[in-house]
């Protein structure tokens, strides 16, 4: 089995110092890699800007990037060949519309910036999904949670969708621990309570190998 799996958050630069980017340390997506690979599948883990070294599993090649244009780059010369797809990484949705030469110096009392839509990585992946792969995505919601979660499912063409909520304490980035509720089009729900990420992800890979396999 081949994973491609996406981690960490993307920086969109401003200038030679600068970016936009958000507070994903590649924590989950990492761990999920880890688990994968202990269950015999080739994983290529796709990673943002992380502070985390590369898997020592040599099941799992790590590819580093810094954008969300390089992160799809890096993604879609992997999926065709990957029999799932998990996108873990917290992609900016936006990038500057200019990035400057030089740093930006300190000019007035404001600045503004013109920001551009980053393309939708699992989105425009989903559109060329085979029957016979599988993808899993991630929601990071604040409110409305299950409702977006669905959406984003259906509108990108997952299988399964992970929601977590940053009214969760001890969830979502920066922690250790982790708490998810995981969500298909069937509208079935399975809830994960506070626990290590580590223990999450495995056990989101035993959920995702069951459905997996072979109906008998």
């Amino acid at each position: 089995m081949h994973v491609l799996l996406t981690a960490g958050p993307t920086y969109e630069p401003l200038d030679p110092v600068r970016f936009l980017g958000n507070r994903s340390t590649g924590k989950m997506g990492y761990a999920l890699a880890a688990a994968f690979a202990a269950e015999g599948a080739e994983v290529t883990l796709v990673s943002g800007p992380s502070h985390l070294p590369d898997p020592a599993s040599p099941r799992i090649r790590t590819v580093r990037v810094e954008t969300a244009a390089e992160m799809f780059a890096a993604a879609a010369e992997a999926a065709p060949a990957a029999d799932v797809w998990v996108f873990a990484a917290a992609v900016a949705d936006y990038r500057p519309a200019h990035v400057a030469i030089e740093k930006i110096k300190k000019t007035g009392e404001t600045l503004t910036l013109e920001l551009v839509k980053n393309v939708d990585i699992a989105a425009t992946l989903g559109q060329s999904k085979r029957a016979e792969q599988f993808a899993v995505g991630f929601a990071l919601e604040t409110t409305n949670e299950l409702a977006h979660a669905q959406d984003k499912l259906h509108r990108k063409n997952f299988d399964l969708i992970v929601l977590n909520s940053l009214r969760d304490a001890g969830a979502g980035f920066g922690h250790d621990t982790n708490k998810v509720t995981v969500l298909d089009a069937a509208g079935q729900i399975v809830n994960f309570e506070l626990q290590s990420k580590a223990d999450v992800a495995r056990g989101l890979v035993s959920l995702i190998l069951a459905r997996l396999a072979p109906t008998s």
